[in-house]
């Protein structure tokens, strides 16, 4: 008990630029922002039908949201002003169950699932300026190198992951296009900092792949046996990879080094989505069957606190 006060003490005591929580709530087609002390909801605002990810600007001063859709496929994203409590949509036209999101270098990527690409939305424009395809099925999560000089991929339903690199002399597209085939149903997938591995969390067999970057192919497969694997992340010191078990209700936690389960900690029902603090003092997990985000101590591996941000919390993102 006497950890939790250090856990406060790095990361939720406010001061000046305290970061906010921002929270995708499916089950209402809100994203909430959250005073991470306090827990109280600071505002809510509308999305699109069926919001399932989020992302911040560079500055903070905005978030973008998938929305997925429900029962009908949705084609928007929506652009929330942070600081102003604004909320507006912006129609992808054809591009159908935008879902994974990401920024990098003032714009922002997103998948497409239904039609098997990458967009990217130029918020300065107000448009979407670029597409990509993909070739693969399921085009479901998304990310980014920092230097901007690659894009990872999850493609669930073609049991791989793309890796697609800048190469402006080689490409009349300035990209080459490599995917890399992996477990069955690979979804949650996270950059170790040093960039050197890719490790994606394989939805429907139980297992993880471990991805050596340049060479492009995987070096490691660990057999987790998780019943459905659903994110991935890496503490920001590249020690640990945690993984929720949407199905078990758990948060796995991993020693990158040696490659060995540390522990499984209940989390409630459908563990989704993990964002970590900046300092790594802690894992916040979105537990959507019980609406509430699992705060876990890093260091004692322990729930130490509930937030209720609403109904159906997915993914999340921090905002100043």
């Amino acid at each position: 008990m006497k950890l939790l006060p250090l856990v406060v003490s790095l990361w939720l005591v406010p001061c000046c630029g305290q970061p906010r929580l921002l929270v995708v709530d499916k089950g209402e087609n809100m994203l909430a922002i959250l005073d991470v002390q306090s827990g109280k909801i600071l505002s809510r605002l509308p999305t699109g039908d069926g919001p399932h990810e989020v992302a911040t600007s560079a500055d903070g001063s905005a978030a973008f949201v998938t929305n997925y859709g429900a029962r009908e496929p949705g084609h928007s994203i929506s652009v929330i002003g942070i600081a102003k409590n604004t909320a507006r949509e912006v129609d992808l036209g054809p591009l159908r169950r935008p879902h994974g999101i990401t920024e990098s270098h003032g714009q922002i990527y997103f998948t497409a699932e239904s039609n098997k690409l990458i967009g990217r939305y130029d918020p300065a424009s107000d448009r979407v300026d670029w597409l990509m395809g993909t070739g693969q099925n399921s085009t479901h999560m998304i990310l980014i190198s920092k230097d901007g000089s690659r894009m990872f991929t999850a493609n669930i339903g073609s049991d791989s992951v793309t890796i697609i690199e800048r190469t402006p002399q080689q490409s009349p597209a300035g990209w080459n296009e490599t995917a890399v085939a992996v477990g069955k149903g690979p979804e949650g997938m996270d950059l170790a900092p040093d960039g050197r591995e890719l490790w994606a969390a394989n939805s429907r067999d139980g297992s993880v792949s471990i991805i050596d970057v340049a060479q492009k192919k995987v070096i490691q497969s660990l057999d987790l046996h998780t019943r459905r694997s659903n994110r991935l992340k890496f503490t920001p010191d590249g020690k640990r990879v945690l993984i929720t078990d949407l199905d078990a209700g758990e948060l796995v936690v991993i020693d990158a080094a040696a490659r060995k389960e540390l522990k499984r900690i209940p989390v409630g029902h459908q563990a989704e989505g993990i964002l970590v603090a900046p300092d790594g003092a802690a894992a916040y997990v979105a537990v959507a069957g019980d609406d509430n985000i699992a705060v876990i101590d890093l260091s004692t591996l322990a729930v130490i606190r509930r937030l209720q941000p609403g109904k159906g919390p997915d993914g999340m993102a921090w905002a100043r």
